[in-house]
């Protein structure tokens, strides 16, 4: 049935959807807004479990790496420029998807990219999930052979399998699982560093020294430092994770509004705060671990790290190894059930838009968890600081657009709507704001990359990818006079009513918040059953359209 043959007296089929679909349990509300009756879980427990989601390993692995490469004092100024950047630019983001309970990629719609423009931040975004959780597992798999003799291929593969039970119940399960673990972790994680500084006095001042490999580490190198922050920022995406949970916060009150920003803030930006720690950590045991006898080669393993950690508690016998194992398993598992939840939000997004099916969140965890083990397998974790310094050039890119929207565009010049539009019939498929300030950063920081304007743009990409993305989005929004934020007007602003309504294609009972008019179902449809209708062709976006409004108008329902 197409729309221009629809007679508009007769009933549509209604939309069916499989078990997984329609089971919150599972699905999370994986494409949609997070209704209220949903967000039961308070502050503090979707705190908890956003900053149970950043327990990965990775960064010590990464900190390792970057003093390895580049030696002590480049490593830790490129650290910590890093963390900066990551912090400023995650506030508005962790702001905006706590306030209307959106996911980064319903964000990023709203933000200047679009409809389908926000289809390839969401591969960017899967693209950050499991390349994560190929390096975490890869993490795993090396304790998995230290411990156990276990072959790292074989140990890729047990590390991978072992996560998908326990992500296929979303939310529901991941917060309990978080919160559970994150007191051990948290001591396990801390009691090394210090036992490591109150046994040995010479052990801050062997990692300040430390050159790494690098010819020039023991002093400060602007090419060198330039790399590192470059390969750090690549966490930049991280705040896509930690929006996955934020979008479950409660509704900000008078009475709630401390702990509210509070969380937000330490759930949402502040991941930065400890990740920056890690990194800093790992750095300092790679030193250690080389001082322990490692080669400098494996000195950026977290087993090796931790296993020469311990060995300060323990003694050089067998407990030692045995509680490194058992931390660097759990951590692993504590964050790539995040990496494979988050994985299968995007991907669910992305091919829903593409293809209008949406077979379940479920589906996707096997996808994305399938790309990851074959990345293992291909032995990632020996390239990197290659891999990461070239996809923190996208990322940082796609970052800096949307915080420049959110900051610039809607508070400043008022060219973008003051709420985040995320529904198809609301919204042009094609933004140029947002999706044309990522592309040009993208492609000009890409270039700096691979040595076309010289080494110093080489060191730097990741900071033109920022500079550019940040200064064009303005730019292009006012070129545009904002003219393709909004293709027609929304009859609500998010965020403001929950009201239940029912779907006139699926016939589920929704908030207010997801719905909207629809002429050619003539009724209220949700913004699932929006996105993966093929058969509409937009009407409601076309001239004289009269969209069918049962509920309210911006006058009635605005804050």
């Amino acid at each position: 049935m197409s729309a221009t043959s629809h007679d508009p007296g007769a009933k549509l089929p209604r939309r069916k959807f499989n078990k997984l679909v329609s089971n919150p349990v599972f699905e999370d509300y994986s494409l949609r807004y997070a209704p209220k009756s949903f967000r039961t879980w308070s502050q503090y427990a979707v705190f908890s479990a956003a900053l149970g989601g950043i327990a990965y390993l990775a960064d010590q692995a990464i900190g390792g790496s970057l003093a390895v490469q580049f030696g002590f004092t480049n490593a830790f100024w490129g650290i910590i420029a890093a963390a900066v950047i990551i912090f400023l630019t995650g506030i508005p983001i962790a702001y905006y998807c706590a306030k209307y309970n959106v996911d980064v990629d319903l964000l990023t719609r709203g933000a200047g990219f679009g409809y389908l423009g926000s289809t390839i931040t969401s591969v960017i975004y899967a693209s950050f999930t499991f390349i994560f959780f190929a390096l975490e597992g890869s993490i795993m798999a090396q304790a998995f052979n230290l411990y156990f003799g276990i072959p790292l291929p074989i140990g890729y593969a047990i590390g991978s399998l072992m996560i998908i039970p326990l992500v296929t119940f979303g939310m529901t399960l991941l917060s309990k699982l978080q919160v559970w673990t994150q007191p051990l972790w948290l001591l396990l994680l801390f009691a090394p560093p210090v036992a490591v500084l109150m046994e040995d006095p010479n052990a801050v001042s062997n990692w300040v020294n430390f050159a790494g490999a690098s010819p020039s580490g023991d002093s400060f190198n602007p090419l060198l430092f330039g790399s590192a922050a470059g390969i750090a920022l690549s966490l930049i995406a991280q705040i896509g994770e930690q929006a996955d949970y934020l979008r479950f916060m409660p509704d900000k009150t008078k009475k709630s509004s401390f702990g509210w920003w509070l969380a937000v803030l330490g759930a949402g930006p502040g991941w930065v705060i400890l990740g920056a720690a890690k990194q800093l950590m790992g750095s300092f045991f790679a030193s250690v671990a080389v001082t322990h006898g490692t080669k400098l080669a494996q000195a950026n393993e977290p087993i090796q790290m931790y296993h020469a950690g311990f060995t300060y508690i323990f003694g050089a016998g067998f407990a030692a190894i045995t509680v490194a194992t058992f931390f660097v398993i759990l951590s692993q598992i504590k964050i790539n059930v995040t990496n494979a939840y988050s994985g299968s939000l995007s991907w669910s997004n992305f091919f829903s838009r593409l293809l209008h099916v949406h077979p379940g969140r479920v589906i996707y965890i096997f996808f994305n968890v399938g790309i990851s083990l074959t990345m293992m397998e291909l032995n990632m974790f020996s390239v990197l600081g290659h891999i990461l310094g070239f996809y923190s050039n996208v990322a940082v890119a796609w970052i800096g657009a949307v915080t420049a929207d959110l900051v610039i565009n809607k508070p400043i010049l008022k060219l973008s709507p003051s709420y985040i539009e995320f529904k198809r019939a609301h919204l042009y498929n094609f933004n140029p704001v947002g999706f044309g300030a990522m592309v040009i950063a993208s492609i000009i920081s890409v270039l700096a990359f691979f040595h076309l304007f010289g080494d110093y743009a080489a060191a730097y990409s990741a900071f033109i990818a920022l500079g550019v993305s940040f200064i064009a989005s303005p730019i292009i929004a006012i070129l545009t006079k904002g003219k393709y934020y909004v293709a027609r007007e929304t009859c609500y602003h998010a965020g403001v009513k929950h009201d239940t309504m029912s779907c006139a294609s699926c016939g589920f009972e929704y908030e207010a918040q997801d719905m909207t008019g629809c002429p050619f179902h003539k009724g209220n449809i949700c913004s699932l059953c929006c996105s993966l209708d093929s058969d509409c062709h937009d009407q409601c976006k076309k001239p004289h359209a009269d969209p069918v409004l049962s509920f309210g108008t911006p006058a009635d329902l605005s804050r």
